[in-house]
């Protein structure tokens, strides 16, 4: 039954996400791509572009989203519950013995070897979302390079750039490079 299957995927997704936000977009798209095959990456890029664009935290906007697409607004239930029960109580386990123990050097040292972890995490979910705008595959390959999307390149670069430098609101960045794409791609 596809509740039970929702609810047993963001169970994992909630209990195995460490970092948060963009840490566990890898985690996510095991689950709702690679292994249940229930979103292509293209689609799992979609739901991570309307999950930031949402209020809340990404994997819960993602969760209900997938939970909506495949079992419609119980399904969004179950999925969101899914995602956020496991957080929810290992936070609360967590907060308590780390306010208890944070100054001993073996909490410290875990946190300091988790950061370098959680950063591979976010590259690697970036790097297959970048792939797939750049060149419409999941990985990168030599014989992809002539079917490079310039247009996303072009965008993307002047987004990363007024990010940089000006430190503008990703909203404004947002709703920038959505109104170039529409004039790239559909009057263009």
């Amino acid at each position: 039954m596809i509740y039970w299957k929702l609810l047993w995927s963001f169970l994992q997704v909630g209990l195995f996400s460490f970092g948060g936000g963009y840490g566990i977009l890898p985690v996510i798209q095991q689950q709702v791509v690679s292994e249940n095959h229930w979103l292509t990456l293209k689609e799992f890029t979609d739901v991570v572009t309307i999950s930031q664009m949402t209020p809340g935290p990404i994997a819960l906007n993602a969760a209900t989203f997938v939970g909506t697409k495949l079992a419609g607004p119980l399904g969004a239930v179950v999925a969101t519950l899914g995602c956020s029960l496991p957080t929810a109580i290992l936070a609360l386990i967590i907060g308590h013995y780390y306010y208890k123990y944070r100054d001993m050097s073996l909490v410290k040292g875990v946190f300091e070897g988790l950061r370098p972890a959680i950063v591979s995490l976010i590259a690697t979910a970036g790097l297959s979302i970048l792939f797939l705008a750049f060149f419409n595959t999941e990985t990168f390959q030599i014989h992809t390079l002539p079917n490079i999307d310039w247009k996303a390149v072009v965008i993307f670069g002047a987004c990363l750039l007024i990010q940089r430098w000006k430190k503008t609101d990703p909203i404004y960045i947002m709703l920038g490079s959505g109104a170039v794409g529409v004039i790239a791609y559909l009057v263009l």
